[in-house]
């Protein structure tokens, strides 16, 4: 019975695929499954396990997937001349041959789905495990982080697993074009590429000379006080405060350090549109949008004006709002990471808020540390200009998995679509069933 419904689900989507636009047009709808390279690389070493669950992904309503083929290692899951291969993790190894973006491109293709490239931009190691290429020759490419007081690289600070670059480094910025073109170049069937990790790793990064040199050209200033004028870790008296501060400097900082990221995805854009007018470009950032300015990322449209918003004004200058971005993408995955489903969660809440920790968060209770609220001020601030799909991460309700499937639906019904974060965990607790019910109410 099993092999008679998956040959009947393949055959149904060589039908739908006649009349989907796959490669760059519309699809039937804008879900999408996550397969991340870390977590999912033992499976994904079987080309039988691609198929299986492209099918199975497609049999629920996912017509998109989105594959890492790029670490926060900075290692790449093909087979490149400019970045190092990922031939193998925690016991399991590949052989450089092994094509696995090429069998999902042609699987997914024959069932109709869109197949999507991701890659973490500016990651270049693994903190854990002291792996990745600022481990390697590219060390002085990783960040400086101003860290309780202390300037320190990013390698240093193990209770990070992101070993995070200098997005501001001219050097890091081509190095990643460069793995983008090729990437694209090697696979002209993919449908579309999925930016992650176009960041800074936090509010901390970057504060290397390099960038002290860029910020101070930029602003037009000399920094006398250097970090504390940008970043402020330390009080009147000299003592060290539980949290950081921004400096009298810190909202010029803030303005220069959007405009980097800014200037990157528009360099990225235009350079991918001339080698592919048809390719999707993407990205994924949290939903986080009051304090997703300490990562560097602005990801708003460029009309949105946050200093039009008071609580934004301690952080957002006037020119701000041009360094937003949502104008040069195709498509936008906002993550929902949050526990709380609706607004009327908040409203019910005692105090106790339960997020995933991510970069960037804080510990408010506003509607939008909810997945309901989250979406609505996605929709916001993106205006209309580009596509908005609802991010679930799976694990988030680890413990209480009976709100994964009001969060699937919520997100449904708050955005164009939604993105499951990721594949492993539906494999690891069993949900298919949950998401099955969820994708067909």
């Amino acid at each position: 019975m099993r092999r008679f419904r998956i040959t009947f689900i393949t055959l149904a989507a060589a039908v739908l695929s006649l009349v989907s636009c796959v490669g760059g047009g519309r699809s039937l709808n804008d879900n999408y499954m996550w397969f991340d390279c870390e977590a999912n690389y033992a499976t994904l070493s079987h080309p039988d396990s691609i198929r299986f669950y492209l099918e199975k992904c497609r049999a629920l309503g996912f017509d998109n997937v989105v594959v890492d083929v790029k670490s926060i290692m900075g290692e790449v899951l093909y087979d490149s001349d400019i970045a190092p291969y990922m031939g193998d993790w925690e016991g399991v190894t590949r052989r450089r041959d092994y094509d696995m973006m090429g069998h999902f491109i042609r699987f997914g293709h024959e069932l109709g789905m869109r197949v999507f490239a991701s890659l973490n931009v500016f990651a270049g190691g693994h903190n854990w495990f002291d792996r990745g290429i600022i481990y390697g020759d590219k060390a002085a490419w990783q960040s400086i982080c101003y860290d309780k007081g202390k300037l320190v690289p990013i390698s240093s600070i193990k209770t990070n697993y992101n070993g995070m670059l200098n997005p501001s480094n001219p050097e890091v910025q081509q190095y990643q074009l460069d793995i983008l073109r090729e990437f694209i170049t090697k696979y002209p069937e993919t449908d579309g590429l999925i930016f992650d990790r176009v960041r800074y790793d936090g509010v901390t990064a970057d504060f290397s000379d390099l960038s002290r040199a860029q910020f101070e050209e930029y602003a037009g200033i000399r920094v006398q006080n250097w970090p504390e004028d940008v970043l402020s870790w330390y009080d009147a008296d000299g003592n060290l405060r539980e949290n950081w501060v921004l400096g009298i400097r810190g909202k010029k900082w803030v303005e220069w350090r959007a405009g980097v990221i800014h200037d990157f995805v528009a360099k990225a854009h235009t350079m991918l549109k001339e080698l592919r007018p048809d390719l999707i470009i993407g990205d994924y950032t949290g939903a986080w949008y009051p304090t997703y300015w300490q990562l560097g990322v602005n990801w708003a449209s460029r009309e949105y004006d946050p200093c039009r918003v008071p609580q934004y004004r301690e952080w957002a200058t006037e020119k701000y709002h041009e360094t937003g971005y949502a104008e040069l993408l195709d498509v936008y995955m906002t993550g929902l990471y949050y526990s709380f489903i609706t607004k009327a969660d908040v409203d019910r809440a005692t105090g106790v808020v339960g997020q995933r920790s991510e970069a960037g968060m804080d510990n408010s209770l506003s509607y939008c540390y909810s997945v309901e609220g989250g979406a609505e001020l996605a929709e916001e601030v993106t205006m209309g200009v580009v596509p908005v799909v609802g991010s679930i991460y799976v694990e988030q309700y680890l413990g209480d998995f009976g709100k994964f499937r009001p969060a699937v639906e919520q997100a449904l019904r708050s955005t164009g679509g939604v993105m499951i974060f990721d594949i492993v965990h539906l494999n690891k607790h069993r949900l298919w069933d949950e998401l099955e019910a969820a994708m067909t109410k």
